[in-house]
């Protein structure tokens, strides 16, 4: 049986207040919903771009999820849902939804590849820049801090099938992450190993590598790649065991 499209219904009516917000905000992605097939994914997302931008693009603080591994998403959506991440509107999006229909969410999103914007330069120092690369390609064995590649792609475009690429998002977004993570206010499935890096990093080790990270080009294609022979150095709730 079809699930039926509740997520725009169900989150006007809890949120009243919000008429007007998406009045103002969701012109164009309510818009772009009625020229689809009412019961079609596109139609019942409607309410993700309001915030996401179209078609997952990202906007302002919230991150493009357009092309990030399903089972990544898939997380992010239960995480909401379960009490794990908080933030009102994606639990008011999200409180009411089965597993299944939060999978079908997250493999629509993970099927969009539009393109990525040119990132920019980050203004660190030289010092600054190298500790970042440092930290995103080798790690800091001294604070048993993993490389980013060890777990997120040599390329930093992700594995499936749940680990998301590091490429194309905002200093600021990737710095607001840390920061949840090491303040307690982001959790994941235990063990939570990003939790643990981020209570390892100092605030400047956060800045230089979220800086270098946002500031690097981004490969052809940028997809998540397969995992490969190397185990992972740490064990992560979210990550599928082989």
């Amino acid at each position: 049986m079809p699930i039926r499209p509740v997520i725009v219904q169900r989150f006007l009516r809890r949120q009243p207040a919000l008429w007007l917000w998406l009045g103002l905000v969701t012109a164009a992605p309510l818009a772009l919903a009625q020229t689809v097939p009412p019961d079609s994914m596109a139609a019942r997302v409607a309410p993700c771009v309001a915030c996401h931008g179209k078609d997952g693009i990202g906007a302002e603080f919230n991150p493009r999820i357009a092309g990030k591994p399903a089972g990544y998403l898939y997380n992010q959506l239960r995480n909401f849902r379960d009490g794990r991440r908080r933030y009102p509107q994606m639990i008011y999006m999200v409180d009411h939804l089965s597993d299944a229909y939060l999978l079908q969410m997250a493999t629509y999103f993970s099927a969009l590849h539009p393109p990525y914007p040119a990132p920019l330069a980050s203004g660190s120092s030289d010092a600054m820049t190298e500790r970042g690369r440092t930290l995103a390609q080798s790690g800091d064995a001294t604070r048993e801090v993993p490389a980013c590649t060890a777990c997120h792609g040599a390329a930093l475009t992700g594995v499936l099938p749940a680990t998301p690429g590091l490429l194309g998002l905002p200093r600021d977004y990737l710095s607001a992450q840390f920061g949840a993570w090491k303040d307690g206010a982001r959790k994941a499935a235990a063990p939570d190993c990003m939790a643990t890096i981020a209570s390892r990093l100092s605030t400047s080790d956060i800045s230089a590598v979220t800086g270098w990270l946002a500031a690097q080009p981004l490969p052809e294609p940028n997809t998540a790649v397969p995992p490969g022979p190397t185990t992972p150095p740490m064990t992560c709730g979210t990550v599928p065991k082989p």
